[in-house]
């Protein structure tokens, strides 16, 4: 199973991983983290197929996958 972490102090809430995502399973979180964004999330990590498409989209590299 592949999990999906996200460094959500550095997010600026672009949502081209949201936009990438095959499984439609990034969304924004409703919490601003410290820079005033929305940051992206995981909203369920078990249909996560660990493609990494959005760490490789990711301008500011916020996006970690393990498989």
């Amino acid at each position: 199973m592949a999990k999906v972490t996200f460094n959500e102090q550095r997010c600026k809430g672009c949502g081209l991983c949201v936009s990438v995502c095959p499984k439609k399973i990034i969304s924004f979180a409703d919490k601003l983290n410290a820079k005033g964004f929305k940051p992206a999330q995981v909203v369920n990590m078990d249909e996560c197929i660990g493609c990494a498409s959005c760490a490789i989209i990711c301008p500011d590299c916020v996006i970690e996958v393990e498989r």
